[in-house]
């Protein structure tokens, strides 16, 4: 699996509460948690992403709550993969339950940047700087689930 994207970059420590704030965690509906993604750190976001957009940020990615609602509104505003020097336990599982793609990479990656993601390989291609990077790629069940949209999508096939 390959993805390719425009990058918003965010620094350390991008809690679950800003990614989505707990005033809207009352709704079930994916596109109105999307609406309000990441409006409390960046109230732009919303207005400027766009299918494929891929997230990038330093260290400790999604830490705070256990809130699902967060990978949610990530991949339903359009972004395509979060990438991050590291990731909070928690949400990165529940990023790969949503069917969410993560990548922990440190590479040298800026606002604007234009990079492409290979999971099988392990390679993360920064377009813009003309960098390359390594990083774990996913085991097969890892993508069968990402590629399914999600673990209960993955055991049901297709009906979750």
């Amino acid at each position: 699996m390959k993805l390719k994207g425009t990058v918003f970059k965010y620094g350390d420590n991008v809690d679950t509460d800003v990614i989505i704030p707990a005033r809207y965690l009352n709704t079930p509906n994916h596109q109105e948690l999307a609406s309000h993604c990441l409006e409390d750190l960046d109230a732009t976001f919303t207005k400027r992403v766009k299918p494929g957009d891929i997230i990038a940020a330093d260290s400790n990615f999604g830490c705070g709550s256990s809130r699902e609602h967060a990978p949610i509104a990530i991949k339903a505003s359009g972004v395509s993969a979060v990438v991050a020097k590291s990731f909070a336990r928690i949400f990165y599982r529940n990023a790969i339950n949503i069917g969410l793609p993560i990548v922990e990479c440190d590479a040298q990656i800026d606002e604007g940047d234009q990079i492409e993601i290979d999971f099988d390989n392990g390679k993360l291609h920064n377009i813009t700087k003309n960098q390359s990077s390594d990083f774990a790629p996913f085991p097969d069940f890892l993508q069968n689930i990402i590629a399914a949209g999600g673990l209960l999508n993955s055991i049901s096939g297709g009906k979750a």
